[in-house]
């Protein structure tokens, strides 16, 4: 295949992929690029795969890697007083590998509620998370508390664990009879 072809069949991959929220199935891309045999879309997503736009899993499960490709990374800007800013408009950064350090265990949870409106966490936001338990103390996790799930910080005093809201409003979670940490949060994603 061409290398325009190429680019074209993945272009309509990730397309209906942002349209359908879901990567097609094998016999969807039969029809999406117009390929007879399903050898040949075995050999264009091998491709896709070896080019790390998409990963394929032990059960044949695509998911997109690369779908927002890199972004150009031109420099700091100044939160406090105005300054000049030197443009790098040579180096990219790929949102993905910046944000994403264990893509098998990491997953997006949308927040609902105030209780870390003091971290900058909003209701509505997205937070990426990192499948794993051992949080350090001031981490913050997503918790099954007594039963229920939450977002917090992780607070460790000697033998105490608790978990610490930031919002003024809210009190500490003292665990009556069970903790379990789900995940810690590694980022925070607000769309304006």
């Amino acid at each position: 295949m061409s290398d325009q072809n190429y680019s074209d069949y993945k272009n309509k991959i990730l397309s209906f992929y942002r349209k359908n929220r879901r990567m097609p199935g094998y016999k969807e891309i039969m029809t999406l690029v117009g390929f007879k045999s399903k050898n040949a879309v075995y050999k264009l997503i091998n491709k896709l795969v070896d080019d790390e736009v998409i990963d394929k899993d032990s059960n044949g499960k695509l998911t997109p890697m690369k779908i927002f490709g890199e972004i150009p990374l031109l420099g700091l800007v100044e939160a406090g007083f105005p300054t000049s800013v030197d443009e790098m408009s040579s180096e990219t950064l790929s949102i993905n590998e910046y944000l994403v350090g264990n893509k098998e265990s990491t997953y997006l949870l949308e927040v609902k509620g105030d209780s870390m409106i003091d971290e900058g966490i909003k209701e509505g936001d997205l937070v990426l998370v990192e499948r794993r338990g051992n949080p350090k103390d001031g981490d913050i996790v997503i918790a099954e508390v007594d039963g229920g799930w939450t977002m917090k910080y992780f607070k460790k005093k000697g033998n105490v664990v608790y978990l610490k809201p930031a919002n003024k409003n809210y009190s500490p979670i003292y665990p009556q009879y069970d903790l379990k940490i789900a995940a810690i949060v590694k980022g925070v994603i607000r769309k304006y």
